[in-house]
């Protein structure tokens, strides 16, 4: 007679929740159906995030039979386009492509800003691509190497100074981990964006700059600036004669690099995730896809979605440690 009851009592709760879900599991079901697919890019036209997405949209299209559509809803350093992902329906229709700093930098730098927890309101579907950055330095400057430039450093501490393209930019925290790794005081002039940079450095107005390779590869080649060392695991194939940090004395394991994944909205139903992974990483091995991100100067990523958001989760906690022991706020 009790367990009868408690049946009764029961049965109205998991038809509630047998309804809840049944959203979620007919559109796992049918996806993907005739509904486009939106890809939110949270920065403008034009960039490095903007041109992966597109380079990944069209394939991605083809695999899924279905209509993959780029959208660039810029704004508060790419806080404006997570935050639509993270609050649109979690059905596999609107996904994001998030680069490191609105993912995981900054809700650390800037929380008034950034108000979705990328850890928890996002579903890591798959790592596009990693990039590492070049510390370059002024034509003027009498050092042709880090450790010359330490030297220097330490002999005039706030002297110099070294430019990025914003506060709580992987470029800022690149620099601000060499900076305490080596025991440097060297001053940062965050700049709106990363166009003036270079010629400000070539034109001998600012010390130093960290950049991305692909900015920073023909001027070094061209010798316009000099660069002082790579923050990636290996060295870069255009400049194999620049070394890594990690190779230099005290700097052993340093490694830092921008990297570019697939996001969707947390809550997605878990084949459809797989699904995009694997439909991922297909596009990602395609030899045409692998050498235009190597003409960026980047590396198509891989692994599964739970690899991928275990990386997430640990450039979180580095970066979160960087940001507070360095104090950077915005």
């Amino acid at each position: 007679m009790r367990t009868r009851t408690l049946l009764r009592l029961a049965l109205p709760l998991l038809t509630g929740l047998l309804a809840a879900a049944s959203p979620l599991l007919a559109s796992a079901q049918a996806w993907p159906g005739a509904k486009p697919i939106t890809l939110v890019v949270p920065f403008t036209a034009g960039g490095s995030v903007d041109f992966s997405a597109r380079l990944v949209a069209t394939r991605l299209g083809e695999r899924l039979k279905q209509s993959v559509v780029v959208e660039n809803v810029a704004g508060a350093g790419g806080a404006i386009g997570v935050t639509r992902v993270t609050q649109a329906n979690p059905d596999g229709y609107t996904l994001v492509v998030g680069p490191d700093s609105p993912i995981a930098i900054g809700r650390l730098v800037n929380p008034a800003a950034f108000k979705y927890d990328p850890l928890t309101d996002l579903a890591p579907v798959g790592l596009i691509s990693t990039a590492p950055m070049v510390l370059v330095a002024r034509p003027g400057l009498p050092v042709n190497s880090y450790a010359e430039f330490v030297q220097l450093a330490k002999k005039s501490p706030g002297r110099y100074s070294y430019a990025t393209s914003g506060i709580g930019t992987v470029l800022q925290l690149s620099m601000e981990l060499l900076k305490e790794q080596s025991g440097t005081f060297v001053t940062h002039i965050p700049y709106r964006g990363g166009a003036q940079i270079a010629s400000d450095v070539i034109g001998n107005q600012v010390d130093l700059a960290m950049l991305v390779a692909t900015t920073a590869a023909p001027h070094v080649l061209a010798g316009r600036v000099k660069a002082l060392g790579v923050t990636g695991g290996k060295r870069l194939a255009a400049l194999p004669q620049v070394p890594t940090f990690g190779e230099m004395p005290g700097l052993k394991g340093y490694e830092m690099n921008t990297w570019i994944g697939l996001f969707a909205p947390a809550r997605t139903p878990a084949d459809i995730v797989s699904r995009l992974n694997h439909e991922l990483g297909e596009v990602l091995k395609s030899d045409e896809v692998r050498a235009k991100f190597a003409e960026q100067g980047a590396t198509a990523g891989s692994g599964s979605a739970a690899e991928f958001g275990a990386f997430v989760r640990a450039e979180y906690t580095r970066n979160q440690k960087i940001v507070q022991r360095a104090n950077i706020k915005e």
